[in-house]
């Protein structure tokens, strides 16, 4: 058991940790024709909205209740429901959720009974789905605010199954995937392909690999989201084979979509490293009653070599993670079995999952802790978001950049790193950066006799012009 090392000090410095309300506004980008708002005023929204702009390098669909000095004192209700309204009328979305911000939490509002008020002033929006959720950006963080909103979702759109007549194995092929917060575009796409290999349907909840996968449309501008998972399938989960939870955050989102439709769910922490995805395998066999494909196989055998290939610059390799708890677990449980060394953890908040992380200690902190100890652990790797970069160059040792957000690389949203594929991929990339910015060769050997200017004495000669 990992001992948790609390906060101490009064403030962050460098932060590690994106706020709940970016994780609630990811889930809801998940779904098809879908549209957070932020319950705040506009610069939480345009805080948010640049972080999404810079990481996915796409428009983000995100609308604000526009609180000010009068409405933060006296109270936003009605920018709430008129907001909602607006919405309703000029976008016809799907779904609307409302998530608070530290403003809103700490003047108090109330968005559930926000909901309700819209509700019985306008019926005639009663096919639009609106959800209110809380997601105070003064505690939580990404995973937390992302996990607490596709709860909330859940919970209001996916019918009992005693009301929806809807029995587990009624679609013999489908099975729910509940997917957490790491999951990128390319890792949805990768697993959609291993389900598929079994000869199952894998309904994505929520599904960013169809919304924010880059992909240009025929549409110049959409205020509402474009692809992901339509409501209509929300309707279809009790009718599943199974449900499969990616990610401890979701543990109660999966509990909650169980009790309501009656559908078996098995839970995995995450798909990074062999022995998780052997675990991933070996459910998909069970719940398809399929055999492992050769192609699989194969994969797996690759992904061993690939382990048996960069074993030598891993081994030992110490390193430092920056990240929260599920993709923390995931990159400890990845190194660790190839025998490196997590010297030096750092989390955002305190989560249920620290608690399994097979870890001497893990510090709820920032980048600074996570500074501090590199330097006093020696450590000779970072993993962290682009948060992370200047961290790692004033440690002097490289960087994989993974989670979110990443800004100062083109692609890092997409890339793959689950399945054996992925994790193959993953280590070659981890070796690489252990190769190229080694500082453990043989010194450069000068002679006390030689008679030799300066200039050539040095280990990096002067430029010829």
């Amino acid at each position: 058991m990992a001992d948790i090392l609390k906060r101490s000090k009064a403030l962050s410095v460098n932060p590690l940790k994106a706020s709940q309300p970016i994780g609630g506004s990811l889930a809801t980008l998940g779904f098809d024709r879908a549209i957070p708002m932020l319950h705040g005023s506009q610069g939480c929204t345009a805080f948010a909205k640049v972080f999404f702009v810079r990481h996915f390098r796409e428009p983000i669909p995100l609308q604000s209740t526009a609180m000010d000095q009068g409405s933060s004192v006296m109270g936003a209700d009605e920018n709430v429901r008129e907001g909602i309204r607006t919405i309703a009328e000029k976008s016809r979305p799907a779904l609307i959720t409302i998530l608070t911000t530290g403003l809103a939490e700490t003047q108090g509002a109330d968005v559930h009974r926000n909901v309700r008020e819209f509700r019985e002033a306008h019926p005639e929006f009663a096919n639009i789905a609106v959800v209110g959720v809380n997601t105070p950006d003064f505690t939580g963080s990404v995973e937390t605010g992302y996990a607490a909103t596709l709860t909330e979702i859940i919970r209001a759109v996916v019918p009992a199954a005693k009301d929806a007549g809807t029995y587990p194995g009624k679609r013999k092929r489908q099975v729910n995937v509940l997917a957490n917060y790491t999951l990128t575009p390319g890792d949805l796409e990768a697993l959609r392909d291993i389900f598929e290999q079994f000869m199952l349907r894998p309904v994505f909840v929520p599904d960013i690999s169809d919304s924010l996968d880059g992909c240009l449309t025929a549409e110049d501008f959409s205020p509402v989201t474009i692809g992901g998972t339509p409501l209509s399938e929300m309707a279809t989960l009790g009718d599943a084979l199974a449900t499969v939870v990616i990610g401890a955050s979701l543990t109660a989102a999966g509990q909650l979509l169980e009790e309501k439709t009656g559908v078996k769910s098995y839970h995995l922490d995450h798909l990074y490293g062999l022995k998780a995805n052997d675990a991933l395998i070996a459910l998909l066999a069970e719940i398809s009653g399929q055999t492992v494909p050769e192609r699989i196989e194969r994969q797996r055998a690759q992904l061993q070599d690939a382990m048996l290939d960069t074993h030598f610059m891993l081994g030992q390799l110490r390193i430092a993670i920056a990240a929260d708890a599920d993709l923390l677990a995931g990159f400890v449980d990845l190194v660790q079995e190839m025998g490196a060394e997590v010297v030096t953890a750092v989390t955002s908040c305190n989560v249920p999952l620290l608690s399994r992380i097979p870890l001497a200690s893990i510090k709820i902190g920032d980048l600074e802790d996570l500074e501090l100890a590199g330097k006093a652990n020696k450590a000779q790797l970072v993993i962290g978001n682009s948060h992370a970069v200047d961290t790692a160059s004033r440690l002097g040792v490289p960087i994989l950049r993974a989670g979110f957000p990443l800004y100062d690389i083109i692609g890092g949203y997409q890339k793959t790193w689950i399945g054996y594929r992925g994790t193959r991929q993953t280590l070659f990339d981890l070796a690489n950066l252990a190769i190229n910015f080694s500082h453990e060769g043989i010194p450069v050997y000068r002679s006390v006799y030689a008679q030799k200017p300066a200039s050539e004495l040095t280990d990096h000669p002067l430029p010829c012009h």
